[in-house]
């Protein structure tokens, strides 16, 4: 195996407390050094984008993926989740976190397009009428909710764009390669 085409990527457990950079050339190579650094065993496991949870599971998007791309390996049993979402807690216990995001926003709403997609799906499925108590301007949170609604939809049309142009580059540099070969031999 040459080392040219070894690629760094970075991993985490469900947790994201363990995390751990490795290389590999391919996705079974991944998968490997990944079960023995996360001690996974021998058992299913499925490889997701830690960023929004998309599946990998072909070496053909796995080739795309850039240097350095943040990969989290779940057991069979493990789902994922967005990140700042404790596994451990119900999720009344995490109003704390819409409470803070709410506040900040209020005091300036041009902050609700630095947002990530985890934030913005909270404020995208969070129900206006049940969080007057904590932000009373029902018309605010609405404005807000749809707002982020169109900023989380403008994000993943972005990220879809970028994920279609990826996989076109990757198909068009081998379509080129054998053309150049072909070339070299004649």
């Amino acid at each position: 195996m040459s080392n040219c085409h070894l690629t760094p990527y970075k991993i985490v457990d469900v947790s994201r407390d363990k995390r751990y950079g490795i290389v590999a050339s391919s996705l079974q190579e991944f998968i490997s050094k990944a079960r023995d650094k996360l001690d996974l065993g021998n058992g299913n496991v499925k490889v997701v984008l830690e960023a929004d949870g998309t599946e990998v599971d072909e070496d053909d998007y796995f080739s795309t993926l850039e240097n350095n791309t943040s990969l989290m390996v779940l057991s069979s049993d493990q789902k994922w989740m967005p990140a700042g979402r404790n596994l451990n807690h119900d999720d009344v216990d995490g109003g704390r976190g819409i409470s803070s995001l709410l506040s900040r926003l209020h005091g300036d709403i041009s902050h609700v397009s630095l947002l990530g997609g985890p934030e913005l799906e909270l404020l995208t499925d969070m129900d206006p009428d049940s969080l007057t108590d904590i932000i009373p301007d029902k018309t605010f949170l609405e404005q807000l909710k749809e707002a982020s609604g169109r900023f989380l939809s403008d994000k993943r049309q972005a990220q879809d764009a970028l994920d279609l142009l990826k996989i076109y580059h990757s198909i068009t540099n081998i379509q080129e390669t054998p053309n150049k070969q072909g070339r070299v031999h004649q």
